[in-house]
């Protein structure tokens, strides 16, 4: 029996953090769709899905363009196959040598050792969060549910038996060429709501947090990596190093756990096992974070957002609005560019355009993800699916 959902003072909306997708949203078992009619003036139009990039083991482009929000669209995540091919075995980044992964502990790591291995595990969906060469809390994390689904003591340290299933790491560090469409591309995202509204949408605003998030890193990484580079934006033709976490292993779930206190979203197969893990930012009162058993309703690649002032009462800019605005598409959009939303009124899962502070700092009672792992679990889940939510 399904297991009667606790609040620890009431469900009631979260501040903010409402994202019209549709209306009378219609969403199979194979995937997640919605549609908003063309008469509705008040909700969004749903975006069309963005198709995951189909990632050769050299670097994607960062210039390739997203799909445009329409008024009417049936859209859901790309199909899921039965059957995953397993992810290649990456090996040492250059600067690196086999004899400093080997000493099975963290300690004494390089940085370009420690970004390697946090790649590996970013390719099965076991994630740090940004790539950032520190082998911290969240790396230790993740590595402990990597070695638990393969049979492994989940101790997360780098002992001989994980490095061998770890196994080689030569391409887990790649080099891409800025290009000029890389340039043309940006845009400053606007301070003031009114002024987001106005914008086509809302991409990156350098070329250095356009390469950190398509490589899922911390840009203090990418510059790390790239110390003689021009940053924030180096001219067209420039070669930079960048973690290299392609291509990564998608498989189904059949359940998600969103963990409050250890502020992860996992994500499990029919047999329990976890076969991702995510962090996530969780709500700031105590008051605003559920308990229990939920599903998931709606998904979404590539939302819009619907901002409501009187959802922000307390921000000055939001005082002489006035009116609902719509926030355009894009990865510096207020949820992202994935939204996952469950059958509590007013949360969901989705991506975040700070995706450095996703478990640092806290939500308004969604569950925050970086774009590229809000991206990545969206394509994994199905309407219906059941979620826990635990302390």
């Amino acid at each position: 029996m399904r297991k009667e959902l606790r609040l620890q003072a009431g469900v009631k909306r979260i501040r903010g953090w409402a994202v019209w997708l549709a209306a009378g949203a219609t969403l199979g078992a194979a995937g997640c769709a919605a549609w908003r009619p063309a008469s509705d003036p008040d909700l969004p139009p749903a975006a069309v899905v963005a198709q995951a990039p189909r990632v050769a083991p050299q670097a994607p482009a960062l210039s390739a363009p997203m799909p445009p929000a329409v008024s009417l669209s049936i859209h859901g995540p790309p199909p899921r196959t039965p059957a995953e091919e397993p992810v290649p075995r990456p090996s040492a980044p250059p600067g690196d040598t086999t004899a400093t992964l080997s000493s099975g502990s963290a300690a004494g790591l390089s940085f370009r050792s420690v970004l390697a291995v946090q790649t590996v595990l970013d390719r099965y969906g076991f994630s740090c969060g940004c790539l950032d060469g520190c082998f911290g809390p969240r790396t230790r994390e993740a590595l402990r549910w990597w070695q638990a689904g393969r049979g492994l003591p989940a101790t997360g340290e780098l002992d001989p038996a994980t490095l061998r299933e770890l196994g080689s790491m030569e391409d887990a560090i790649t080099t891409y060429l800025v290009t000029q469409e890389d340039i043309l591309s940006l845009a400053p995202v606007p301070a003031t709501w009114e002024g987001k509204a106005a914008a086509q949408r809302l991409g990156y605003e350098t070329v250095l947090e356009a390469v950190a998030e398509k490589f899922h890193a911390s840009e203090a990484a990418i510059r790390r990596l790239n110390p003689d580079v021009p940053w924030p934006n180096p001219p067209a033709g420039t070669a930079v190093s960048a973690p290299n976490p392609f291509p990564s292993r998608v498989r189904p779930a059949e359940s998600l756990t969103v963990d409050l206190s250890r502020k992860t979203v996992r994500a499990l197969d029919a047999n329990g096992r976890v076969i991702a893990l995510f962090p996530c930012s969780v709500g700031t009162r105590v008051e605003e974070r559920p308990t229990g058993e939920v599903t998931v309703v709606k998904c979404a690649a590539n939302p819009e957002y619907l901002f409501d002032p009187a959802l922000f009462a307390d921000e000055p800019d939001a005082a002489h609005v006035g009116r609902k605005l719509l926030i355009p598409a894009g990865p510096n959009n207020p949820v992202g560019t994935a939204w996952i939303g469950l059958s509590l009124p007013g949360y969901g899962i989705h991506g975040t355009p700070r995706p450095e502070d996703v478990g640092k700092t806290e939500s308004h009672g969604c569950f925050r993800l970086a774009n590229w792992n809000a991206e990545r679990l969206l394509r994994m889940v199905r309407v219906g699916m059941p979620v826990r939510i635990e302390r």
